[in-house]
Order: C-alpha cells, then sequence, then structure tokens
C-alpha cells in the first residue's frame, strides 16, 4: 500500500470520542516559573537533551529552544526542519524501522496530524497548562496535541511596485488578469493552502481556482521565499500569505504591505505534542508544560510572530490584536480531510507539479 494511499485510509477513519472530563496528569503539578507541571523535573535534567521536529523555519525554532534551553540549562535542546509533508514522511520512515529519535513533534497540516493521531504516534499527556486552552483548541480526546499556535494569512503585496490603489482589497480580487505571472501561493503539502482552497470554494463556488489558474501562479514551500519574491519584486502578490511573515519583513524595514481580506482571514493550527516511545519522555513532558504554559507560548509568539491560543499571551510585536480578523476555519475537520486528495491533484495541476 502507498502511503498516499494509508494516509487517505487513515483520513477517513473516525476520531476517538472526546473525553468526558478533562484532568491533568497529576493530582499535584508541580509550581514552576510561570507554568506548572506534572514532569519529573530532576528526570528530565538526568535525560539532559530534548528532540523537536518541526516545518518553523530555522530561526523561529533556534528562539523557541534558546529561551527553553535559558530556563532548564541542564537540557540540551536540538530540532529538525523540513517542510511539514517531508517531515511527515521521514518520520513515518523512521516508525517503520522502529527508530525513535524525537521527543515532541509540531506539524501545521491537520491531515497528517490525525493519521498520526489514528496510529497512535502522539503520547497523552494531559498537561496542567491545557487548561487555559478551549476545546476547540485541543485533540480529542485531550491530551495528544494543542494549538500551539493560531497562523493567520491574507493578502500580501509590495508597496513599491504597487500602488496601494491597485492592490487587491478581497481574495475575489485576486482573480483579475493584471496578476497573471505575478502571484504565489504555497505547495500542495501546506495545510494552510488546503484550508484556504476549501474556504474559498465554499465562498465562491468550484470556479473560484479554475479561474485562478490562468494566473499561472508560482507555488513555494516556505512563506519566507514568498515574501522574499515579493520584496524583491519577482511577484507582485502574495496569496494566504501569512501575517507572522508580513511582520517579520515590515519589522526589518522590507517593504510590504498585509491586505485583511473582507470575506475574513485563512485561520490555521500550528499543531503541537510529545510522541510516543519518545527517547527523553521527561524532558518531553516538561517542555510541553513550559510551552503550554504563558512563558512558553510568549516565547513562540515572539519566535514567529504567530497567535497564541491563550487569551493571556500578547499578541506578536507589531501585530493586531486577534479579535480584529475575522477568522475563517473549517468547521469539520473530518469533512476537511476528506478532501485533501481531490486538493492535491487539483493544486499539483495548477502550479505544474504533477
Amino acid at each position: 500500500m502507498t502511503f498516499r494511499k494509508a494516509l487517505a485510509i487513515a483520513a477517513m477513519a473516525t476520531i476517538l470520542p472526546i473525553s468526558a472530563t478533562w484532568a491533568a496528569a497529576c493530582d499535584k503539578p508541580r509550581q514552576m516559573d510561570g507554568f506548572q507541571t506534572c514532569a519529573n523535573v530532576e528526570a528530565a535534567e538526568k535525560e539532559g537533551a530534548l528532540v523537536l521536529y518541526s516545518p518553523d523555519p530555522e530561526a523561529n525554532q533556534n528562539a523557541l529552544l534558546n529561551s527553553f534551553m535559558k530556563a532548564f540549562p541542564k537540557i540540551k535542546a536540538t530540532y529538525l526542519r523540513l517542510q511539514t509533508g517531508a517531515l511527515y514522511a521521514k518520520l513515518m520512515a523512521e516508525r517503520q524501522a522502529h527508530t525513535y529519535q524525537l521527543d515532541v513533534l509540531t506539524l501545521t497540516d491537520m491531515t497528517f496530524v490525525l493519521d498520526f493521531q489514528k496510529r497512535g504516534g502522539w503520547a497523552r499527556y494531559e498537561s496542567p497548562e491545557l487548561a487555559a486552552f478551549s476545546p476547540e483548541h485541543k485533540s480529542k480526546p485531550e491530551g495528544y496535541y494543542m494549538w500551539g499556535a493560531i497562523i493567520i494569512a491574507g493578502i500580501a503585496y509590495n508597496p513599491t511596485t504597487l500602488k496601494a490603489e491597485e492592490a487587491p482589497k478581497s481574495w475575489k480580487d485576486l482573480l483579475n488578469p493584471r496578476w497573471k505571472d505575478a502571484i504565489n501561493v504555497k505547495v500542495a503539502n501546506s495545510g494552510l493552502q488546503h484550508e484556504a482552497w476549501l474556504l474559498m470554494k465554499n465562498i465562491y463556488g468550484d470556479d473560484y481556482w479554475k479561474q485562478f489558474a490562468t494566473l499561472n501562479p508560482r507555488a513555494f514551500d516556505s512563506y519566507v521565499q514568498q515574501f522574499d519574491r515579493t520584496v524583491s519584486g519577482q511577484d507582485q502578490v502574495i496569496s494566504t500569505a501569512q501575517y507572522s511573515g508580513y511582520l517579520q519583513f515590515k519589522a526589518k524595514g522590507a517593504p510590504i504591505a498585509f491586505v485583511n481580506p473582507p470575506e475574513g482571514v485563512i485561520a490555521s493550527p500550528s499543531l503541537m505534542g510529545a510522541v510516543d516511545q519518545a527517547p527523553h519522555p521527561e524532558a518531553a513532558k516538561l517542555f510541553m508544560d513550559w510551552f503550554t504554559g504563558a512563558p512558553g507560548q510568549q516565547a513562540y509568539v515572539d519566535a514567529t510572530a504567530l497567535y497564541s491560543a491563550r487569551t493571556d499571551v500578547k499578541p506578536p510585536a507589531g501585530g493586531v490584536p486577534i479579535a480584529e480578523f475575522k477568522q475563517l476555519i473549517p468547521d469539520d475537520w473530518d469533512a476537511f480531510l476528506k478532501t485533501h486528495a481531490a486538493f492535491v491533484k487539483e493544486w499539483n495541476s495548477m502550479v505544474g507539479m504533477r
């Protein structure tokens, strides 16, 4: 059976039922500096290591793990960065070979997140800090993973090459023929792009992407590439432009403008959890408690310019409160997963990756 076929079968499976009640992994969590933990801190420090797999850019991961190591200097934290689809394929190959190297995993595509859950890949650990998250930002049952951050995406353009009055104001404006050979998107392995594809179909119908395809969009696996090309003038417009990328490039003085479309912005989860058979299980629990707590969430927001699902964490530097965005989110993740094969086929055909 091919990986794609196995993934499609797993995506069709029934999600485990919601647990009746939520409770921390221990009765008396230990109070740390700004968060509580059920991990054995001394054992975690004796393990002395933590390995994170994530699609986040290297600079973001370095900043996050440096903050964790500042709080726990006896634990050496390292990471592997690959684009989400490639990262998950590598993880599946490792587990098939019974090779277990990572402790904590970040994924930005719900297709892979739920497939990994079906395979028993996530370790269930009910952090005491999960109480600060609303049910829709936690796994079902709770304790397998959580929304480590909320990714907001709209439209972006370079104001030095495109006047504000000429720039697109809405998702529908992206269909203007003037953007032919001048607009970029993300590749089909992007969960964020999958969401945008489905949500625009829901709003404007199937013809939306057929018209968009006539623009010959260029696809990239990293938002950094999308913004680099637009800032340099190679492209004029970014479709499904991450607000975090806009904030990061703007902070560096790059000419970039963000459009908050009236239809709403795409809101997508960056999901994180500890994995089953982790080589450093106590360090994984400690990291998840720190990360899920206010200190880790603020460190992640500061590192990535993403939003936290916790209400007691400040917005990213230079960013507006998340309440100012109308968020477009799939209301049925099961239905979303069932569209994955159709999305990949249409998207790869559109961007020339057949």
